[in-house]
């Protein structure tokens, strides 16, 4: 069921894994990745071909000092009020980036919201939900999973607000 582009590197991340296991149609992109890029997320989109409102960037924030992932477009930003708002929470700022890494499992710029070490509550931008497909973190620099937003929200648990800007 699962479709494969791109360099997985031979085997796959706990994103990948994760996708396979629920028999989700996904396809892994990969990308030589520059150190030096100043985005992660855009340097995926121009690398890809992509435009930049369906690449999306992974970001653990705190709400009421609970890990919280927010999924936004690489193009912009994270609204922290907004995040809160769609958790029923009344307070975030972005999370520690050592307790993100160890939360998820991943690196910076690699963070995948798909096969996290500790599944965290996650919001999706609704804007996501305009497209067929999207673009997430494989779990790894220099790879992105494109998958139908819907298998996203599923996978995660996720919940859909207006939490970019």
């Amino acid at each position: 069921m699962a479709k494969k582009n791109g360099a997985a590197g031979g085997r796959g991340t706990p994103a990948t894994v994760a996708l396979e296991k629920a028999g989700v149609p996904f396809t892994v992109h990969g990308y030589q990745h520059d150190p030096a890029a100043p985005s992660y997320g855009g340097e995926a989109a121009e690398a890809l071909g992509v435009a930049p409102e369906r690449v999306f960037k992974t970001l653990v924030a705190e709400v009421d000092g609970v890990l919280t992932v927010g999924v936004v477009p690489v193009a912009g930003q994270l609204d922290l009020k907004a995040l809160a708002a769609a958790v029923g929470g009344k307070r975030a700022a972005m999370a520690d980036p050592a307790a993100a890494e160890r939360s998820s499992g991943y690196v910076l710029g690699g963070i995948s919201p798909l096969g996290q070490r500790k599944p965290l509550r996650t919001v999706l931008h609704e804007g996501a939900l305009a497209f067929e497909t999207v673009y997430v973190s494989a779990g790894r620099r220099g790879l992105e999973v494109e998958l139908a937003p819907a298998d996203l929200m599923r996978l995660t648990s996720a919940v859909s607000a207006p939490i970019g800007r």
